[in-house]
């Protein structure tokens, strides 16, 4: 986006009523914009008209002094995951390539109510099963912060990397993604923005394509913790189409500009100091961990014992989900219906072969090997109660501190290169050790951007919380973004 548009969302707001800025003209820039940074492959599909209707709309409001909030007429960008009305939505797979919805996902219908403008829908890895976003039938993302035009690109992480890219690269003020096990936090983490996911029933799930149903949560992606709290305060709340929502209701978060952390208890996981681990990421830990205990916070280790199990128990209630939700395709409910017509049998397996990549039918069949009756005792059933334990454990942490500091990644960007030597499980269980665990607790977590490494590429840190505890976590994000004041790389 052209580099004179303002930073944040409440800076964006301020030009649209004091009229030096228009949300017509604005999402006219933005989409242009799209187009000459089309090599990044944030987008699989804009929707211009769309867009152009809502920003007209927004206009008038904004003349007729009825502005919605900081949201309207602010670009953002949506997942191909969550269901957008009459908008195709994909999930980057031949399955649903041709899937148009009826309906809208709740989050994307409470953006629109507080005047937020669709850009268009995002890459990402097939279903969200990754964490490169390198799996879409639509290509590659790559990740804007890499200078290099040739094939050799830096990921951009998975599976919401188009979301991650198209807020870095000035597409759009803030995005949605989904966060199964970091596939928020993970690319806002190569991509230098927020990721934030939020505790498990506080956004609804109604209109997100399911992966893992226990696990999925809608995530936010911007440039600023002020930005984040803007949406997250925009779409939050119980649901009456999802029953997993929280039932109480959700009161907006507000935090003051320069947040006290004194009483403040920080806590560093020594089981996230794991082999891999790069010394840039290792020494941005510790400074930062230092400069929490010189603004007031107190700073101890604690031990997440069961952290070296996580990986391997969300593996498997991964891919048992996964080979539950997978089934409903079968290219006469849903989906890619093959040319096959010798019979009901062969249309099936055909269209299934023919809709999903490698990944997702390997996740199908060792999902159904872990479910088996002979099995389900040995893996699923001891799954279940290791991840017990883990929520245990951070249950145990909380006790003891108020909210724990991690790397969120364990490096910066891989290449293409480097990232694709491995096949995507195992590089899922690299990229992931630092994120899933907040995945299997259902608690809140969020990414911050650091500073740039020796490659000129971010390094971010995470932080975590109990559950609901939201606002502290971005009182705490708030303070570390003062401090290291990222956001100016993108000035």
């Amino acid at each position: 986006m052209d580099r004179r548009l303002p930073l944040k969302l409440k800076e964006l707001s301020e030009c649209f009523r004091s009229r030096t800025l228009d949300p017509l003209s604005t999402i006219e820039q933005t989409l242009l914009q799209v187009g000459r940074l089309k090599h990044l492959n944030a987008f699989i599909r804009t929707s211009p008209e769309k867009a152009l209707a809502q920003a007209e709309k927004s206009s008038t409001r904004y003349k007729e002094g009825k502005s919605l909030g900081v949201l309207d007429g602010a670009p953002i960008a949506i997942k191909d995951n969550f269901c957008t009305k009459g908008i195709h939505t994909t999930c980057a797979a031949r399955m649903l390539q041709d899937f148009v919805p009826t309906y809208s996902a709740t989050v994307y219908e409470r953006l629109v109510r507080n005047g937020a403008v669709l850009v268009g829908k995002t890459n990402m890895d097939q279903y969200g099963m990754g964490s490169g976003t390198v799996d879409s039938i639509f290509g590659p993302t790559k990740n804007c912060w890499s200078a290099e035009e040739n094939d050799d690109y830096r990921i951009a992480g998975g599976s919401s990397g188009g979301s991650a890219v198209a807020v870095a690269s000035g597409l759009c003020f803030a995005a949605l993604g989904s966060d199964t096990g970091g596939s928020t936090r993970n690319p806002a983490s190569y991509c230098g923005v927020v990721g934030f996911k939020p505790t498990y029933g506080l956004l609804s799930r109604h209109g997100l394509i399911p992966l893992v149903n226990s696990m999925d949560v809608p995530g936010i992606l911007t440039k600023t913790i002020d930005d984040c709290i803007a949406v997250f305060n925009a779409i939050a709340g119980p649901d009456a189409k999802d029953s997993t929502t929280v039932k109480s209701t959700f009161a907006p978060i507000s935090i003051p500009d320069e947040p006290s952390l004194k009483g403040l208890t920080i806590g560093i996981p020594i089981e996230y100091h794991c082999e891999g681990l790069s010394n840039e990421v290792l020494s941005t830990w510790t400074k930062i961990a230092d400069m929490l205990e010189d603004a007031g916070a107190s700073v101890k280790t604690v031990s997440l014992p069961h952290t070296s199990a996580s990986i391997f128990v969300y593996s498997i209630l991964n891919q048992c989900e996964v080979a539950s939700n997978m089934a409903r395709y079968d290219g006469i409910e849903y989906g890619h219906r093959s040319d096959e017509d010798t019979s009901t049998e062969q249309l099936y397996a055909k269209s299934r072969a023919e809709g999903f990549n490698d990944v997702v039918k390997n996740r199908i069949l060792s999902g159904n090997f872990f479910l088996l009756r002979k099995n389900y005792d040995k893996y699923f059933e001891k799954a279940l109660k290791v991840r017990r334990l883990i929520a245990n454990d951070f249950d145990q942490a909380f006790h003891k501190v108020d909210v724990l500091l991690t790397p969120t990644t364990l490096s910066d960007a891989p290449r293409h290169s480097e990232f694709t030597q491995s096949n995507n499980r195992d590089q899922c269980a690299v990229q992931d050790f630092c994120t899933q665990p907040a995945n299997m607790g259902g608690i809140p977590a969020l990414s911050l951007p650091i500073r740039l490494s020796e490659h000129r590429l971010p390094i971010s840190l995470q932080l975590m919380g109990p559950k609901f505890s939201e606002r502290r976590l971005f009182e705490v994000a708030k303070c570390i973004e003062n401090h290291v004041k990222f956001y100016n790389f993108y000035n």
